[in-house]
């Protein structure tokens, strides 16, 4: 099977199934996406929250691709093999104001960035998220004319962001047009369910896929399997700490689940408001707990206590000195520190007295 190589060099942030194939490939074969980070480096390592209020919407989610997948028809299915997801050290996620799940509470924007190194997403110094990459946008080429931007997912896949995307997985889409024209990007280092601040960790990405024509398969929508032997999350080790909001609208309880969930970590983990935001956006996961009990439903916010580093026990400054006792000897009292008492010093020896 042969290997291709796609670069970010030619991105486009729409889609449109006029579009030329950049590559095409055979059934089995594995392609090599690089891939640019969210903004379309409008943001970089060095910018501040400046570069948020100016940020324009019109290169959001910059695509690498699309890959024409020879003998793929509308009808069949196009599986998407996620090999693996490189990360470059570096991504960033923000306050956006009247963007994401609390926009219009939010009208000051802020950028956060994340130092990568290995597996970890580091926060703050004791704050680190495990680095668990997945593409929020892949997609096929739409089956209508015309050219569509890439903020809401459509029948075609699109701006998805499925956390669980990671490596390992493997993904099913719909073949809406000859070829498919399979497009991706907009990688995150890490996000919660939901991605309520409207950001993951925005990261420029090294994406490997592997793609695999499945012939009249008549798939109706997005779906996914993923690896076996392999958690959801790692950060699943510690337990989490869950907020609940309860009421008749979904959405509004989701809304009020993580402004719960704000206030907590801004009073018990030392965050502004806009960093607890951006930490929800990248760890938190949003659950519906409850459905079926109208007029009520239950939207859980879950928090991974893993993140946060443990607190070690308190150890003394000037540890107690043990004496060493042999094996059968009585137990000796420790020595005194106090000065050793001056030695007697010995009468002078009497000369033997002689007899007469």
């Amino acid at each position: 099977m042969t290997k291709h190589h796609l670069s970010n060099s030619q991105p486009h942030a729409f889609w449109d199934n006029s579009l030329p194939a950049r590559v095409r490939v055979k059934s089995g074969d594995t392609v090599i996406f690089e891939t640019l980070e969210a903004s379309a480096g409008q943001i970089h390592a060095s910018s501040n929250s400046d570069a948020v209020t100016t940020l324009s919407f019109d290169p959001i989610h910059p695509l690498t691709g699309p890959v024409y997948v020879e003998g793929a028809e509308p009808g069949d299915g196009l599986e998407v093999v996620v090999v693996s997801i490189k990360h470059s050290g570096w991504g960033w996620n923000a306050v956006i104001p009247g963007f994401g799940l609390l926009g219009a509470e939010f009208p000051d924007p802020y950028l956060h960035h994340y130092k990568l190194t290995g597996n970890r997403c580091i926060f703050r110094d004791d704050i680190v998220i495990p680095y668990e990459p997945f593409c929020g946008v892949m997609g096929v080429g739409p089956a209508v004319h015309g050219r569509f931007d890439t903020i809401p997912p459509r029948h075609n896949g699109g701006n998805i962001d499925i956390r669980h995307l990671t490596p390992g997985s493997r993904v099913m889409f719909p073949v809406l047009v000859a070829g498919a024209l399979f497009s991706c990007g907009d990688c995150h280092s890490a996000q919660g369910d939901g991605e309520v601040n409207g950001t993951g960790i925005e990261t420029p990405m090294t994406v490997t896929l592997r793609f695999q024509l499945l012939k009249n398969a008549h798939i109706p929508e997005l779906r996914f399997i993923t690896p076996s032997g392999k958690k959801l999350t790692a950060a699943d080790d510690g337990g989490y700490f869950v907020t609940t909001a309860h009421g008749p609208d979904l959405f509004q309880d989701a809304q009020q689940a993580v402004r719960y969930m704000i206030d907590y970590l801004a009073s018990e983990h030392n965050l502004t408001r806009a960093e607890a935001y951006c930490l929800c956006g990248a760890a938190v996961d949003l659950k519906i707990s409850e459905i079926v009990d109208a007029p009520n439903y239950i939207v859980s916010a879950y928090l991974p206590l893993s993140i946060f580093a443990k607190k070690l026990p308190r150890v003394a400054t000037k540890p107690k000195i043990q004496t060493k006792v042999k094996l059968g000897a009585p137990k000796r009292k420790p020595v005194s520190k106090a000065k050793p008492a001056a030695k007697k010093k010995a009468a002078p020896k009497r000369k033997p007295t002689r007899r007469r």
